[in-house]
């Protein structure tokens, strides 16, 4: 653990609060215009239009699973801050192209490119637990969490306002925001892993996507931890492949309806993950926390899944939103038994699983809502993707009950 003072410890997690704040604007302007986008590339068909998006998210999640352990590697070797640097200036740039994009082709580009600049959020992870106390990183973590809900709710708002003026100005604005991120991060930002505390050398080994999955096997500790953040973000991953399209096709719902339902996901993430983590994870313990969280998620799942309509459909979101509780507790039950020389690798290993979960969850949300919306399907039934997230995430329920129960090794 770091000596840093915790007055400069609090100013240090609040600098990280910010960068991924706006990284999460920047992000979140486009998701109410992304897929119609798409679709309008497409010739509007939303069958097609959803294979498409399907085809998107696999290969950005592809990229993300090579660079991700890179990035977490360079990070222990030569510090947090210039990959966070690195990450918003690319990042900066591939919305500028995003936004020039004449064709789908062009556009599946930018976003092979977003895949490889994407690390700021794995290394912010490594960021906080160098600059917390063990004690303190549900609640340090769960800041992070509410960086992403008020990313969501100012996001969308903004991206379907600018959305229903033109498709592309939400990625101008996206570009302005991760260029903004990097000027703020290269006067502002600290490091955070002073030269003593860093890796000897860059480990090939571990920077590459299968010895950085390896790596885990050498903590069994956080192992079955592991398997679960794998299967709750493959379920989470239902969210960014089909939620946009299905609001159209079942609901109605034009942009600007969409982008006020995901600010209230995001007002919601903001009380579950600003407030009630630092509450609920010291009073019930990080275990119950984490079960709670992911079966609160499992239910969410199920009445977005058989909702006849949208108003029925919007009851499940503040019961979705506890699902909040479970990350931050697992971050903090996994950092808690690996020493602080590899915090990198490892959030970067765990981000390798969550984009090899991104591999898989793209194809299979998008591929299950297209077929289940087509002629040849044996029953309509659009919510099929959220009943298939909602049985994943009950699977990893039943892991996390016993990998969280195991006592914490001694960091080797």
């Amino acid at each position: 653990m770091t000596s840093v003072l915790p007055e400069k410890r609090r100013a240090a997690v609040m600098f990280v609060f910010v960068v991924v704040l706006i990284d999460v604007l920047s992000f979140g302007v486009i998701i109410p215009v992304l897929p119609g986008l798409v679709r309008e590339f497409s010739g509007g068909d939303y069958a097609h239009a959803a294979y498409w998006v399907g085809a998107f998210g696999f290969l950005f999640a592809a990229i993300q699973f090579v660079s991700a352990p890179i990035q977490g590697a360079l990070s222990d070797r030569y510090g947090r801050r210039p990959v966070i640097l690195l990450s918003c200036l690319g990042l900066g740039l591939d919305f500028v192209l995003a936004a020039l994009a004449p064709s789908l082709w062009w556009l599946l580009a930018a976003r092979i490119i977003s895949g490889v600049f994407s690390a700021s959020f794995s290394t912010a992870n490594a960021y906080i637990a160098d600059v917390t106390a063990p004690e303190g990183r549900a609640k340090a973590f769960g800041m992070l969490g509410a960086a992403f809900g008020l990313g969501f709710i100012v996001g969308p708002l903004a991206g379907g306002a600018l959305g229903a003026l033109d498709l592309r100005a939400p990625f101008w604005l996206a570009a302005g925001l991760a260029l903004l991120n990097f000027c703020y991060g290269l006067f502002v930002l600290p490091e955070s892993l002073p030269p003593e505390r860093r890796s000897a050398r860059f480990d090939w080994s571990h920077a590459n996507p299968i010895g950085s999955l390896a790596l885990l096997r050498r903590y069994p500790q956080v192992g079955g931890l592991a398997a679960m953040v794998f299967l709750a973000n493959l379920a989470h991953y239902v969210y960014p492949s089909i939620f946009v399209l299905f609001a159209e096709y079942r609901f109605a719902w034009n942009e600007m309806q969409v982008s006020w339902v995901l600010a209230a996901v995001g007002v919601c993430t903001v009380i579950v993950q600003g407030l009630l983590v630092g509450k609920v994870a010291p009073r019930f313990g990080e275990r119950r926390t984490l079960l709670f969280g992911l079966g609160c998620g499992v239910v969410g799942f199920l009445i977005y899944g058989l909702s006849p309509t949208g108003a029925l459909f919007l009851v499940g979101l503040p019961i979705s939103a506890l699902w909040g509780l479970a990350s931050p507790a697992a971050q903090s039950l996994i950092t808690a038994r690996v020493g602080a020389d590899v915090h990198g690798r490892i959030q970067g290993a765990l981000m390798s699983l969550v984009s090899l979960a991104g591999v898989a969850g793209p194809p299979l949300f998008a591929g299950a809502f297209g077929w289940f919306i087509s002629e040849t399907a044996p029953i309509r039934l659009p919510g099929a993707p959220w009943l298939i997230a909602g049985a994943l995430l009950a699977c990893g329920w039943l892991v996390a009950w016993r990998a969280a129960r195991v006592p914490p090794a001694s960091p080797v």
